[in-house]
């Protein structure tokens, strides 16, 4: 069976039929027992997506189709999803069992069914014993997983997320992370995950969708999106790639001021971008040939590594460094090459 899959769907707010559109024609695909996630930055398109894909939302044109299904017209009820908040919506009179087993008492189950049926959820996301606690009582962390195990208990055929991490400090985020992933994985549910956080994108998907002011700007694997931008927009949002003006040559080979680069792809002469990845940068002695002078601006220690930035005649250059022995201080002088990995040739436009 099919999952989830949007055919040129759009999203308008308001009764003016001329009014902008916050989704625009969109199409996409998120095949049976996968995880694809939207990504963006505010103001995108992607929460509004994920919302009509729950029948929160109705599209202003196109269709949706769930297991082959148009479910275009249905509402969330009839549509067998499960949707999973930010704020966890979790309600605050209800103990843990009580708000595991709310949608399954309102779907008709017995009470003695429902408790157990939410008793193997929670066991499911590594809460047992928690029964008879209230959401007062618990740890964001927690909380978080009584949500996913509310949602977990009603069985769907597509469980949406929107920004689920958000509320979670950095350690928790990446532990809730693994274990979503490691859920879908298991029991091989349709997921469409949103959030603005790119590492969190690349570490839970098997596609990612990246909007742009409601239109889709590129869409792949994690690794197509990091290593292959298509866009000056999609490479600076995936992973803080710096985007430099280069000329590409008549022999195809990019000149990037006194650098060279080979792109992956042939590119016709003329302007063109070349974006760069903090890490893909390296740092040799001042004066090496064939290097892009630079001067230290300012340095900062992060603990696995450093994050430094130069002053050159591109201008200012960011760059992290993994080398812990051999510091650079304010001042320094150095050469900049760069690495096979992390650079990219875009469209100049």
């Amino acid at each position: 069976m099919n999952g989830i899959e949007l055919r040129n769907v759009t999203k308008r707010y308001g009764t003016d039929k001329n009014g902008p559109l916050a989704v625009k024609g969109i199409s996409f695909e998120v095949p049976a027992g996968t995880l694809t996630t939207i990504l963006g930055p505010s103001g995108c398109g992607k929460t509004t997506t994920l919302r009509m894909i729950a029948g929160l939302e109705s599209a202003s044109s196109g269709s949706i189709f769930m297991g082959g299904r148009d479910v275009t017209t249905l509402g969330p009820a009839e549509r067998n999803v499960s949707m999973m908040f930010q704020s966890y919506a979790l309600f605050p009179h209800m103990n843990v069992i009580e708000n595991v087993g709310y949608g399954l008492r309102m779907s008709g189950v017995k009470k003695d069914e429902a408790a157990l049926r939410a008793r193997g959820a929670l066991k499911g996301v590594g809460l047992v014993g928690f029964d008879e606690r209230l959401p007062s009582e618990l740890s964001g962390g927690q909380q978080q997983r009584v949500a996913l195990a509310r949602a977990l208990v009603l069985e769907p055929a597509v469980l949406l997320f929107d920004e689920p991490l958000s509320n979670l400090d950095a350690r928790l985020r990446r532990e809730m992370r693994e274990e979503i992933r490691a859920l879908q994985q298991r029991l091989k549910l349709t997921v469409a995950y949103v959030t603005h956080d790119q590492s969190e994108a690349l570490a839970v998907s098997d596609q990612i969708i990246v909007m742009d002011h409601g239109v889709i700007a590129q869409r792949g694997t994690p690794e197509q999106l990091y290593a292959r931008p298509e866009s000056e927009f999609v490479a600076g949002f995936m992973g803080e790639a710096m985007v430099f003006p280069a000329t590409a040559q008549a022999d195809g080979s990019v000149a990037l001021g006194p650098l060279r680069l080979q792109p992956r792809h042939a590119v016709a002469p003329g302007a063109v971008k070349v974006a760069v990845r903090p890490e893909a940068w390296e740092i040799g002695a001042a004066g090496t040939a064939a290097g892009l002078p630079a001067t230290l601006r300012k340095a900062a220690y992060l603990g696995s590594f450093y994050e430094y930035g130069f002053d050159t005649p591109l201008g200012p250059v960011f760059v992290v460094s993994t080398d812990l022995s051999s510091p650079l201080a304010a001042g320094a002088e150095a050469t900049l090459s760069l690495a096979a990995h992390g650079v990219s040739v875009v469209p100049a436009a």
